[in-house]
């Protein structure tokens, strides 16, 4: 089986790269810049609503999603919902439906679970029965994301996984998962043979 991996330079992403080749699994990277090390890169400049994803999709079973743009602590631009949008909702909804178009049956895509809140009443957790509730710009952007995603899923029968990872670099209490366990499952959710379109928290 083939995989396309986008922003393989990522921290998690090079940790979801190498556990696919481990498993003998061949993966391409999709990336802004190729960073000139060995494997199969498509270097594909910033993600957004332009990039011709057809090269980098050819022969491929299933796409893994992570490519973004994340928080920044000190935000320059004058309109940052507009700037997460961009990458975030019009990228994504973009590579989909091209991977659609392919012939391609799965498409994993990691959002955030900032996308249900930033915090939870004392004493409970997040459930299925929770509403979306994003805090900020970059967790809006996402769950308009993952709604685009949904759709497109609907109207060609794509599967889509959506997985909301707990990560760190948060000054609150929070569970969290740990690196290998957050691989182990996206790797898990593109090798079965059947998965329906579903989210996972």
């Amino acid at each position: 089986m083939r995989f396309l991996v986008t922003g393989a330079t990522g921290f998690v992403v090079r940790a979801v790269c190498t556990e696919l080749a481990q498993r003998n699994y061949d993966v391409s990277r999709a990336v802004r810049r190729h960073p000139g090390s060995g494997g199969t890169y498509f270097e594909l400049g910033d993600i957004g609503p332009a990039p011709n994803w057809s090269g980098a999709l050819a022969d491929v079973d299933a796409v893994v999603h992570l490519a973004a743009r994340v928080h920044i602590m000190r935000e320059g631009a004058e309109n940052p919902l507009k700037e997460f949008c961009k990458v975030n909702v019009a990228g994504t909804e973009h590579l989909a439906r091209a991977a659609a178009a392919s012939g391609i049956k799965r498409f994993v895509y990691v959002s955030s679970i900032g996308v249900n809140s930033a915090q939870t009443v004392p004493g409970t957790s997040f459930s299925e029965a929770n509403q979306p509730n994003p805090h900020n710009a970059y967790a809006l952007s996402k769950w308009e994301a993952e709604q685009s995603l949904l759709r497109i899923a609907a109207e060609t029968g794509m599967e889509v996984v959506i997985i909301r990872p707990p990560l760190g670099a948060v000054h609150n209490q929070r569970s969290l998962v740990a690196l290998d366990n957050l691989v182990d499952f996206i790797v898990t959710c593109i090798t079965p043979p059947k998965l329906l379109t579903r989210l996972f928290w």
